[in-house]
């Protein structure tokens, strides 16, 4: 963002302010026989093979020689001793190895490459009209209550804090529940209750106190109140509350000033302090770009800036045309942590039934079953003890 739009923009100057085996010998002639007369005969020319030892003609000469004429490995009778130690490390003058165990680990886990994830979300150098929009519009939907500190830079302890998604059936196949400040990404087709899905994951959150963000590319404000008011799920009072935010964008003016939005994100969800932000839908912003470099590098940084913000996500995602198994762009999978995939199961007698299976989720153990599932009245219902038909 250039130093004009900077000046213009009191909230999100005040919003960075508040951001702080073992080897058997082999049996081996006995080089203490008398050479034979070839072995005594003068070398026509003296050089220094690889062994450091004199060689004729490229050979090592008499008794020296690793190896015998028949290939076998040339060591004394009575001796103990193999090429390679018991140890596995190969014994050079009875003491050393070419590998010695006191030199460094050339691999070693402490010179690894950098946290992909590290680093501040850009600032942006791109101005416009939609800065001022999407603050106005983000700060007139809620504001939370909590400190703006982030300690989403330390690294993850052994004992990860996790968080339930808070669909019924879905939670036992998750053993222990999704790490805290994870991406999440749902993948299905039309009808396969995907808005439902990330509604009903906040929905959890704020029950239990929790801030969320939802942020809608697809439909307005209006119609996510309505969604979330048949269900009896009262997200108008969490907003009049300050603990949801629910922010409508255009995914055209989103693509166009994403730079500006990917700085300001992180800062915004910090100062809202949100815990837990779904995006509907993902795809749309993918298709903005008709270059497939281009594409996969903004929506890595996009998501990249999510996890600067220290929220945990829940991305909304069409499913590709051609494979029920993977996202139409087939980007965002690889990107997130989590993949729930949400499908239509027909069986031979054509019925038709709505299920659901786990591709993956980082740093946590799952089922790998598929199961059915019903979006009803009250949300989204996973029948763990069934099966499919």
């Amino acid at each position: 963002m250039s130093e004009d739009d900077e000046s213009d923009d009191d909230w999100f100057e005040s919003a960075l302010d508040d951001e702080d085996g073992d080897s058997e010998p082999t049996e081996a002639d006995d080089i203490s026989a008398t050479p034979s007369e070839s072995d005594t005969e003068e070398p026509a020319s003296t050089g220094t093979d690889s062994f450091g030892a004199d060689s004729d003609d490229g050979k090592r000469s008499g008794d020296s020689s690793p190896f015998d004429d028949d290939g076998s490995a040339d060591f004394t009778e009575g001796s103990d001793s193999s090429p390679f130690g018991d140890d596995g490390s190969a014994a050079s003058g009875g003491d050393s190895s070419p590998f010695d165990d006191s030199g460094g680990d050339p691999f070693s886990s402490e010179s690894g490459p950098a946290d992909a994830d590290a680093g501040s979300p850009g600032d942006g150098d791109g101005g416009g009209l939609f800065d001022d929009d999407f603050a106005t519009a983000f700060e007139s939907a809620g504001s939370g209550g909590g400190d703006s500190g982030s300690d989403f830079e330390e690294e993850f302890e052994s004992d990860i804090p996790r968080v339930d998604i808070g669909i019924e059936g879905l939670d036992q196949m998750i053993q222990g529940g999704i790490p805290q400040r994870h991406l999440i990404v749902t993948i299905g087709s039309a009808g396969t209750g995907k808005t439902t899905f990330g509604l009903q994951f906040l929905h959890h959150g704020l029950r239990s106190g929790e801030n969320a963000v939802f942020l809608t590319l697809e439909q307005s404000h209006d119609a996510i109140l309505d969604t979330a008011g048949d269900r009896g799920w009262g997200f108008e009072e969490y907003e009049e509350q300050g603990q949801l935010a629910i922010v409508d964008l255009d995914p055209v003016e989103m693509a166009n000033s994403l730079d500006n939005i990917r700085g300001e994100l992180p800062a915004l969800i910090e100062k809202f302090d949100a815990d837990r932000l779904v995006l509907d839908s993902v795809s749309l912003l993918e298709m903005m770009y008709d270059d497939q470099s281009r594409r996969r590098t903004e929506v890595f940084d996009f998501t990249r800036s999510l996890k600067q913000a220290g929220v945990t996500t829940m991305l909304v995602s069409e499913a590709s045309e051609t494979n029920p198994f993977a996202s139409r762009h087939g980007i965002i999978e690889y990107l997130t942590d989590a993949v729930f995939i949400l499908q239509y199961v027909r069986s031979d007698t054509s019925e038709t039934r709505l299920a659901v299976e786990i591709q993956k989720i980082r740093n946590a153990n799952h089922s790998r079953e598929t199961k059915p599932y019903e979006i009803t009245n009250d949300g989204i219902s996973v029948y763990q003890q069934a099966n499919i038909f």
